[in-house]
């Protein structure tokens, strides 16, 4: 989710003008790490009128809403795009896969990993959330949000309605209030969801790559996306808000470019904002309306800030945190495990102690953060980068069938 950094030509006013995203995604992702640390190591510290951790996630959200249609546009190459994604997400997510792997010797992966074949093909595909299985790190469901929206998106790339993101925010809006007063468990269950749709996506990547059946492959894939986001996720009106929030960053970018107005904003926002108050499945504390509403005002608020102030300098640590900030958010998780095996219960330890262990476990997390920085994430793009100029083709994606 958080691996939505994009390729540009590095001038001075180009990093400048991305640099208010990296602030976010360096905000976002130091939320995320807080809600899962302060209930074992601080609780008294964690906040409950609203959810930190969902906080981090829509913003998370709202940058790719933002920044991945517009990249995909620029790029004006499908190849190109998907070649940039799968070098950009893959080798740090292989490399916690197998990190957690071998931490299984001493702690045991999550329970909510199925020990079935079709757990690997939900963590090939990355559609772990909307095929109902768990990741073997607990941030890994937010990938399947930001999978299934880089499906769609190609998909509309590809068939020219691209444009109409205020529409399909609206539209998500709209299915994550029905879907909440109607499902209450996935319509599509078992097994079998995950292991077909690797197929598909494995199959459909191909093609988008090799430029072979282009267009059927994004709109197979497309409609794919959508079949499973509402009818194989975990909690379907919850994709569709997720999905909502995304192409509402997508409005916003047309409204800054003035292709759009702000009215789908304001229609979708509110939306999302009822889409839990009726549903069947809203009993977790953390989507009451107040809570929820709360949740969804501050990431919204904290975009619109940061967009305000995006032509002032932005705070240097922000930026190195949101350049790392991928790794961080997927290296979080399986530390804080380790941590907690290690040294048991830390919540009865006095506040001094407890503070002392929480600063060292973020020195080393931000540490091994920017190490698999450069030495992993950083290499991997590059490659990718170079890969695509070899296969570079005067084409582009709308146009080739």
């Amino acid at each position: 989710m958080i691996a939505t950094q994009v390729a540009v030509a590095p001038s001075r006013t180009q990093v400048t003008r991305l640099a208010w995203l990296d602030a976010l995604r360096g905000i976002g992702a130091m939320a995320v790490v807080a809600e899962h640390m302060l209930p074992w190591l601080m609780p008294a510290l964690r906040p409950y009128w609203f959810n930190l951790g969902m906080y981090g996630v829509l913003v998370f959200f709202l940058v790719s809403g933002y920044i991945i249609p517009a990249s995909l546009e620029h790029r004006g190459d499908v190849r190109a795009f998907w070649i940039s994604r799968i070098f950009r997400l893959y080798p740090l997510y292989l490399l916690v896969i197998g990190l957690v792997l071998v931490m299984a010797i001493w702690v045991p992966v999550r329970m909510e990993v199925p020990r079935h074949p079709s757990s690997v093909a939900a963590h090939l595909s990355m559609l772990l959330d909307v095929v109902h299985m768990g990741g073997v790190a607990d941030p890994m469901w937010t990938l399947s949000y930001e999978m299934v929206f880089y499906l769609i998106v190609t998909a509309l790339f590809v068939g020219g309605a691209h444009r109409r993101s205020g529409l399909l925010a609206i539209a998500f809006g709209v299915v994550a209030v029905a879907s909440g007063l109607v499902l209450s468990a996935p319509l599509l269950p078992g097994e079998w969801p995950a292991i077909v749709t690797c197929v598909i996506f494995v199959a459909g990547l191909a093609c988008l790559i090799s430029g072979r059946f282009r267009m059927v492959a994004a709109y197979s894939l497309g409609l794919m996306a959508l079949v499973l986001l509402v009818f194989a996720s975990f909690v379907p009106w919850f994709g569709a808000a997720i999905l909502a929030v995304m192409f509402t960053g997508t409005a916003i970018q047309r409204w800054e470019a003035g292709t759009g107005g702000l009215t789908p904003v304001v229609v979708s926002a509110a939306l999302v904002a009822v889409s839990p108050v009726w549903s069947i499945q809203a009993g977790w504390w953390w989507v009451q309306p107040d809570v929820w509403i709360t949740t969804m005002a501050l990431a919204g608020g904290t975009f619109a800030l940061a967009m305000a102030l995006r032509g002032r300098p932005i705070p240097g640590v922000l930026t190195w945190i949101g350049l790392i900030s991928y790794s961080i958010y997927l290296l979080h998780h399986p530390l804080l495990r380790g941590l907690n095996s290690l040294l048991g219960d830390l919540r009865g330890l006095p506040a001094a102690l407890q503070s002392a262990v929480s600063l060292g476990y973020l020195v080393v997390l931000l540490t091994l953060s920017w190490l698999t920085y450069r030495f992993v994430e950083a290499p991997a793009q590059r490659l990718g980068k170079r890969i695509s100029r070899s296969l570079r083709s005067p084409q582009t994606g709308s146009s080739e069938g």
